[in-house]
């Protein structure tokens, strides 16, 4: 096989998204854990786009006369079936409002990251040697501090808000987008395609971007699946020590960290929120397995043929 050829095979797209797709889905119906962590993910995306529209000002409402009201009390209305916190407010909308912060943080910081990472880790991983190894020492003083120290220090320094929360968790989580980039760019380059690339004049760009990028996506994809649930333990460790989001702004961690003082009288205050982090980051963890296979074509071929067994 010539070096054309070899190039030939490497750009055909016969690729049919709609059946990929379908494939997909149909893997994923197969899958029952990955198939209701993916359902549970999706209630809370809807509830965090959704809940402000469907709850209004309900998450700010004060009610003194239902202080610390147990869950499960259908008699003031159905938005104190989780019970109420100290100021009297429904837990339920505030859980769905804390949502939309949580959601926005982890996924605003995931998604920083993982693009300036990414091209980082493509230009050290194929530029000269020397650029590579500026690039990696950057990369190497970052990794030198604790990634929560180091998110507490800035924190400290600036006032902490979504923007400021988003700039500093993705500064953090860079690196790990880095080096494993570049580490597939390396391997990667070395291929035959890559060179059957080179040797018809392609520039480095668009060697780069078309060929090993693609190659490379599908680490990055599980990766950040599993760096989001990580991302958003974080925020939640922020908030709980008081330099995360502020009131009247609301995280999961930060119901937490008001509900801790009240633990032996309303353990329902640090529950719920608690409950959500757990299983949202759960539910990220199975949906990052599923998906680190789907994505192999060298473990994909076990899902296809369990499921033509079992069908």
């Amino acid at each position: 096989m010539t070096m054309t050829q070899t190039l030939e095979i490497s750009n055909r797209t016969d690729f049919k998204p709609r059946g990929a797709i379908r494939t997909v889905l149909r893997m994923l119906w197969r899958d029952k854990f990955a198939l209701a962590a993916a359902i549970f993910l999706l209630i809370i995306i809807a509830c965090a786009v959704f809940g402000p529209m469907l709850f209004g000002d309900a998450a700010l409402s004060q009610n003194l006369r239902s202080r610390n009201l147990p869950p499960f009390s259908i008699k003031n209305g159905w938005l104190y079936a989780m019970g109420a916190d100290s100021l009297g407010r429904p837990l339920l909308p505030r859980v769905v409002a804390a949502a939309r912060n949580t959601i926005l943080i982890a996924a605003g910081a995931v998604l920083c990251s993982s693009v300036v990472g990414a091209l980082l880790g493509l230009v050290a991983g194929y530029s000269s040697p020397r650029v590579s190894n500026v690039i990696m020492r950057l990369a190497d003083v970052i990794m030198s501090f604790p990634s929560l120290l180091l998110a507490v220090i800035v924190l400290y320094m600036l006032s902490p808000s979504v923007g400021n929360l988003i700039i500093v968790l993705a500064i953090t989580r860079i690196p790990v987008y880095l080096r494993t980039t570049r580490a597939e760019v390396l391997e990667i380059r070395q291929r035959m395609f890559v060179e059957a690339a080179q040797v018809m004049g392609a520039s480095s760009s668009r060697i780069v971007f078309r060929h090993i990028l693609p190659m490379v996506i599908p680490t990055l994809v599980t990766i950040a699946t599993l760096d989001f649930a990580f991302v958003m333990l974080a925020e939640s460790s922020l908030s709980f020590l008081g330099i995360g989001i502020q009131p009247p702004e609301i995280t999961w961690g930060l119901m937490v960290s008001q509900g801790r003082q009240y633990l032996a009288t309303a353990w329902w205050l640090a529950f719920w929120p608690g409950l959500a982090i757990i299983l949202t980051t759960m539910s990220l963890n199975l949906l990052s397995n599923w998906m680190r296979i789907v994505l192999d074509p060298a473990q994909r071929w076990r899902l296809e043929i369990g499921g033509k067994s079992n069908g």
